[in-house]
Order: structure tokens, then sequence, then C-alpha cells
């Protein structure tokens, strides 16, 4: 069934933002003594935000300093700053929308800023017409549905009509207590997070207007 209105994540989903701060992260962790894998950061702490990395670090060990959530969004943003290329086959999808007449927003964890710099040099800040929203910012963030119903309000659209479009268990969550339906973007194949959130999987950008009910 087309939907009223899409609300996509940012990092993961329209820029490829995650990998690079991943490895930020898991290098600082090791640095002050927790060692994880990639793997074991993607599905245990990606969703969230850099406040609750650090929750979770410390409760596992991390001897994270004083200040380091801020010296880390400080660092990131200057890489990010650097360069972040879009997730391929995404404009196209916004391409798609336009076309068909459907509304979209975007629901981040990050904060304003994040999203200015990386949607900003892809001139996709446009795009979303002023609907860019942060949980962060709210002082909500997912896997709380409060931002994806914020932003469907601010659409004009009833949650019911709206559909999400994830890459983390945290956000497949928001949507699901929102009420909304979710399609995961899993380029690597199986996310069994997002499975148990109840996501529809995808692997390729390509798909996602066929699954949305609109012509590429």
């Amino acid at each position: 069934m087309r939907p009223a209105a899409v609300i996509f994540d940012c990092d993961g989903v329209v820029v490829d933002s995650e990998h690079p701060t991943l490895i930020m992260i898991r290098d600082d962790l090791e640095r002050h003594g927790l060692r994880l894998t990639l793997e074991e950061l993607e599905t245990g702490y990606m969703g969230g935000t850099v406040e609750t990395v650090a929750a979770k670090a410390r409760a596992n060990g991390a001897r994270l300093p004083e200040g380091w959530v801020s010296d880390f969004y400080a660092r990131m943003y200057a890489m990010l700053r650097a360069s972040v290329p879009l997730i391929p086959g995404v404009v196209g999808v916004l391409d798609a929308l336009d076309a068909a007449g459907i509304p979209f927003a975007m629901g981040s964890n990050g904060t304003p800023e994040k999203m200015a710099i990386t949607l900003g040099q892809h001139g996709l800040v446009e795009r979303f017409r002023g609907h860019l929203y942060s949980g962060q910012a709210m002082g909500r963030p997912k896997p709380a549905p409060d931002l994806y119903l914020h932003a469907a309000g601010r659409l004009g659209v009833d949650p019911g009509a709206c559909v999400v479009v994830e890459d983390s268990a945290a956000g497949a969550r928001a949507a699901r207590l929102a009420g909304m339906r979710c399609f995961g973007y899993a380029p690597k194949g199986v996310h069994s997070g997002l499975v148990a959130e109840g996501a529809v999987l995808f692997g390729d950008m390509a798909e996602l207007p066929a699954l949305l009910g609109v012509r590429p």
C-alpha cells in the first residue's frame, strides 16, 4: 500500500556516515579500556546518541574521561565536514517520491548540526523542505516513538499512514511503537535486530520505490 508520507533515518540510510563514525568510536573505546569489534558496536551501540554510547561503554568498563562526549562530537563533525558520501540510489528514491507527490521527512537521533553538515554537502537540506527533525534536540531520541510521531504531525499525516526507512533496531522499534510500517535497509544481508522489530528488509535503495508503491 502506498504511504501518505515517508520518514527517513539519516545516518546509514541517506548518508554513509555510520562506518567512519563506528571506526572512530571503536578506536576511542579501545584507547580507554573497552575493546569491541565493529560488528559488536553496530549491533549493540548504534541507533542511539553519542551520549547513550558513552553511558553504555562506561557501564561495560570503558574509562572515558570527563568531556569525552563533547570532544568526540567536535572530532566527528570535523571528519564529516571533510567528506561523507550518500547512500547509493537514495536520491532516486527522493525523486520518485517527489514525482508521486508523497511528502517526506527526516527523523534522526543526530544533532541538527550533524544533519546540516552531512546533508548540506549534497544539497539535500533543501530537498527535505524544512522537515529535518532531531530526537536529540527534542530530548526524546529513538527508540522512543516521539520523534517519528512529531515528524508525522508536522507533515500533517496520520502515523498509521506513514512508512519509516531505518537501518537500526532502535529506529525500527521507534517506528513500531509509533504505529508505522518500517522498511529496514540491510545492504549486508540479514539484520536480526531489524527483523525482530518487524521491519521488512531490503538491500538496495533501487528496490525501495517499488516497495513504496511508486515508480523509480
